[in-house]
Formats: structure tokens, sequence, C-alpha cells
């Protein structure tokens, strides 16, 4: 029987290369991205073309109405700044949306269930564990134990994060040989025409690709006479 599997979809380079990599063992996908509010749309843009690429189901989960009971961070504050210049733990701690992985994960078991997949796939990374708390093992640990809790005898759901202990450069290198097409991806917080290229997620994909040896075809503002 082929596999079933709902991915988290942010239309960025992790969950991107999580998708081509299950797409490419046999797993039938179903794409579910998260408009919670977020500053700008661009990934969820990505993420509908990255579906279409793949032959995907793609729905977009509207919790708009998260905004005002998440705010403190800068992706769903509009009066906190985005973070740029130096990759750092302090700048980033403005970029956390409290508990965001564990409300995401949860709405995508419940799916899981709903459309009869077998697992909820989710790309977290080394590079993101000392920042923010539900991309760590324990806390994939902790989701695995609640799907299996929440729906035993009711699909009996499993959560896959085959990324956890990986660097983004590790990333970068694996979705290189599956063809991912990179310059299809989002990550910018800002949500511009180009990707900034200062903001702490646009350096973390530089020096990805740096650190890769692989080329960047990110359009940076810079590079395009921005």
């Amino acid at each position: 029987m082929t596999p079933r599997t709902v991915v988290a979809a942010s239309g960025g380079l992790d969950s991107t290369v999580l998708a081509y990599d299950l797409a490419r063992i046999g797993h039938e996908l179903v794409l579910l991205s998260f408009d919670y509010g977020q500053r700008h749309r661009r990934e969820l843009h990505a993420a509908r073309r990255l579906a279409y690429r793949l032959s995907a189901d793609h729905r977009v989960v509207d919790l708009g109405a998260l905004r005002s009971l998440l705010s403190g961070s800068a992706l769903t504050d509009s009066e906190i700044a985005v973070p740029t210049g130096e990759y750092s733990t302090e700048t980033l701690r403005a970029t956390v949306v409290p508990a965001r992985n564990a409300i995401f994960l949860s709405v995508a078991i419940g799916a899981a269930v709903s459309c009869e997949a077998q697992n909820v796939a989710f790309a977290a990374h080394s590079g993101d564990h000392r920042v923010y708390p539900d991309c760590r093992p324990e806390f994939v640990r902790a989701v695995q134990e609640l799907a299996r809790t929440s729906t035993a005898g009711f699909g009996d759901v499993g959560v896959m994060a085959p990324y956890v202990t990986w660097s983004k450069h590790q990333i970068v290198e694996h979705g290189h040989r599956l063809g991912v097409p990179f310059e299809a991806t989002w990550s910018c917080y800002q949500g511009l025409e180009w990707h900034c290229g200062d903001c702490s997620t646009c350096r973390e994909r530089r020096t990805a690709f740096a650190t890769a040896g692989i080329p960047d075809p990110t359009e940076y503002m810079e590079t395009v006479g921005g």
C-alpha cells in the first residue's frame, strides 16, 4: 500500500526538501500550510506552486484568528522589527512564535486521521535547536507520543522528523541531490519582491549554500539591483 503523509509545508527550503524526499520514496503527499496571521503570504504562494510541481494535494489552514493570541513575535506583530544582521540566539528570539509547531502539528495529526494518512512529517533541523524549543528532539518525541495516544485505534498516526539532527547545509546537499528547485522556495521574513538577504533566515540560507559548496539560486535584493 502506498503510504500517505501529511507534510507541514511552509514553502521554505527545509519542508520542500522533505516533500521531495518523501515523494522520491513513494509517499502520496498532502501538503498542509498554515495562515496564522504572519507578516506576508509569499511562503504560502511558494507552497502552492511547489505542490503543483509535485502533483500533491495542497491545503491552507486558516488560523488567522491566532495572530492576536500569538503576539510578541516579529513574525506576527508588525510593531516588532524583523531582526537583521548577525545570525545569533539573541536576534532570533524575536522570531519565536509561541508553540507554533505544537499548534500546527496538532492540526496536521487531526487532518491525517481525516484523510486516512499514516504519517505527519515536518522539517525541524539542528540549526533551530538553540532558539526554537519546538524543533528539538525532545519535542519530536513528545509530539510522537501525542500522535500515538490521540489517534490510537483511529488511524494510529506517526510523526516523522527525519532532519532533526541534520544541519541546514546537509539539507541543502540532500535537496541538491534530489533536484529540488531551490529558487522556487521562500525563506525571507520580510516578504518583499525578492529575498532581502540580510534578515536572520536569509543569512542562514546563504550560509547553508556556501557551506555546502552549492551555488545559491536565490534572488537577493542586492543581486537584482534592489
